[in-house]
């Protein structure tokens, strides 16, 4: 290979030079980010990051060349991948977010981005997302196939959440066990949340990811940052080919997230907005004031406007045979609420799995959405509650669902698929998804 000068002035020159030599477009990425060395004791990680620059300390210096690299290019997937800056966004989302656990959960990504490649050597103890998710999630799958669907939004709320029904005592699909089991049932729920425990306290003394809050910008700058290490990202994985420092394409490269409030929030007024049609029968209130004449001459006729109808009408179907968190439904119940009084919508709702099981009407901004219960069972039939739903004449239906069932018939007015961020990649028969993230 060509030899590549690079101007020396911190710890990680000679990793950077050898991830370019090797990878040109995808190591360059190493070029974007901004390196600094600072002091720090033999306890310390040896390079972290807050997202926009790698601290490198003085222990960095004594790894193999190729350990250095490796450490280097795990850094700077971290700031291409934008973990530090999507950490404060979930935590702005859920409240609170575990940075030991998350930390790992991009680890698990990064490792596993890296380990094919012969030129860099990861640590022995690296965590991959093949063992995370066999272990803690009980699912066997490529890493290949992984890499392409989970990323560390996905992976972070699933593992918290099979942590907290692990340290509740909870058991998954087990009869008897819930609200009627007990804590020292050897469910495998259980033991995946301990598993989950070990994964979360294994990252508290090897945190690389160190996020500040100085290094975030305004709301705009930041998804443009967002947007451009997008396309490095695509782009220097398509200059690479066969080379590339990435195994795949990542389900994990950074996206410019719309909140999905404002998604739902603009398609349903644009249809429930009140609409008004041209009448004949009575003039224009500028005909009116200006009484029927301009200049002293008589104007022409123009015709006044009257509303299509009374009020329109959203229909709310809730698949109960699904799973949705609390928070989430709350979330959303409060959307539904508020776009309903905004545009002084009738509200019908109705629920169901495989039937219709209850059907409810409620005035603008005010629907008991909130405090309905999922089963959590499956065996949906979008069948039935697309029908209940067509006998009320709806301008628009929102189905909050996991799309996991079959619909047989296609309706004639627009349907939106609310489904939760886990179920994203599913296939909706008809329509527009939503995404709850």
């Amino acid at each position: 290979m060509a030899e590549v000068s690079f101007p020396s002035g911190h710890r990680g020159t000679r990793a950077i030079q050898r991830m370019v030599e090797f990878a040109p477009s995808t190591g360059g990425l190493a070029l974007w980010v901004r390196h600094e060395d600072v002091v720090g004791t033999a306890a310390d990680p040896a390079v972290t990051t807050d997202g926009r620059t790698l601290y490198y300390r003085p222990s960095f210096e004594s790894l193999p060349l190729p350990e250095q690299v490796g450490l280097v290019a795990h850094e700077v997937l971290h700031v291409a991948l934008r973990h530090a800056q999507r950490y404060h966004e979930l935590a702005a989302l859920l409240g609170t977010v575990d940075l030991a656990l998350f930390n790992r959960c991009a680890d698990a990504i990064v490792n596993s981005t890296l380990s094919h490649l012969g030129w860099l050597k990861l640590p022995k103890d690296a965590l991959l997302l093949d063992h995370l998710l066999r272990t803690v999630l009980a699912i066997e799958e490529p890493v290949e196939k992984s890499l392409l669907e989970w990323d560390v939004e996905r992976l972070y709320r699933t593992i918290a959440e099979q942590h907290r029904g692990g340290r509740n005592g909870r058991s998954a699909g087990r009869p008897g066990a819930g609200k009627g089991g007990t804590a020292r049932d050897p469910s495998p729920a259980r033991s995946r949340g301990e598993q989950a425990e070990r994964i979360r306290a294994s990252g508290r003394s090897e945190r690389d990811i160190v996020p500040s809050q100085a290094t975030l910008g305004a709301p705009e700058a930041e998804a443009e940052e967002t947007r451009e290490w997008s396309e490095r990202l695509i782009r220097a994985h398509a200059g690479d080919a066969e080379f590339s420092m990435l195994r795949t394409l990542l389900a994990d490269v950074p996206r410019t997230r719309t909140p999905w409030e404002q998604v739902l929030r603009t398609r349903l007024a644009r249809t429930l907005a009140p609409k008004r049609d041209v009448s004949w029968s009575r003039p224009s209130r500028s005909y009116l004031a200006n009484q029927g004449r301009a200049a002293g001459r008589r104007m022409p006729w123009e015709p006044g406007t009257s509303a299509t109808r009374a009020a329109p009408r959203l229909v709310v179907i809730v698949d109960v045979s699904g799973s949705i968190d609390d928070e989430l439904l709350a979330r959303f119940a409060r959307e539904i609420d508020a776009i309903t009084r905004r545009t002084e919508s009738e509200l019908v709702l109705v629920v169901g799995d495989d039937r219709v099981r209850r059907v409810t009407h409620h005035s603008p901004g005010h629907s008991d959405l909130a405090s309905i219960e999922f089963e959590g069972r499956g065996g949906t039939d979008f069948t039935p509650l697309l029908e209940e739903a067509g006998r009320h004449r709806p301008d628009i239906v929102v189905v909050l669902t996991d799309l996991d069932g079959p619909a047989r018939i296609r309706p004639r007015w627009p349907v939106l698929w609310a489904v939760p961020e886990s179920r994203r990649h599913a296939i909706a028969p008809f329509g527009r998804i939503v995404e709850l993230c």
